[in-house]
């Protein structure tokens, strides 16, 4: 790593250089710095500790990805739909591999993506659902090895 020289009071003092990490890149996008994100975390650990809140919110997602426009979301939309399934058979009881951890940043992403009045209301043409693909992308992206697993389940089950 690369050092960088400061001035202090006594003289030159060596410290490392900042780093453009990738992993804090996503954070400062606005949707994630958002009071929305911040609410549809604190809702999902709500929706955690009630199953009928946990239902209600795989139900409203459901109906909401259904009907949203798949572009924004390019390559994450069967993410999407996997963080969908994966909820629903957590609910069920079906699936328990997935960490609390993990299950909270899936369902913070769907409580977001069905919270209309996020960063940019859902109404707003063509921009409306920019924001809750970013969402999606940035917990795909950090639960990835949650979702492939999951999937991978899935096949094996079958």
């Amino acid at each position: 790593m690369k050092k960088k020289k400061t001035k202090s009071r006594s003289g030159t003092k060596a410290r490392p250089a900042a780093r453009n990490s990738e992993q804090n890149v996503p954070y400062r996008k606005p949707a994630l710095r958002s009071e929305a994100f911040a609410r549809a975390l604190i809702d999902a650990k709500a929706c955690l500790n009630d199953s009928e809140t946990l239902l209600a919110l795989f139900n409203d997602a459901a109906k909401k990805a259904a009907s949203v426009p798949r572009e924004p979301f390019g390559q994450y939309w069967p993410y999407l739909q996997t963080m969908l399934r994966l909820v629903r058979a957590h609910h069920r009881g079906e699936y328990d591999k997935v960490s609390g951890n993990a299950l909270l940043w899936i369902v913070a992403a769907l409580n977001y993506l069905i919270d209309p009045f996020d960063l940019i209301p859902d109404a707003t043409p063509v921009l409306g659902f920019i924001d809750d693909a970013t969402v999606i992308e940035f917990v795909a992206d950090k639960m990835r090895q949650t979702l492939d697993d999951f999937m991978i389940w899935e096949v094996a089950a079958t």
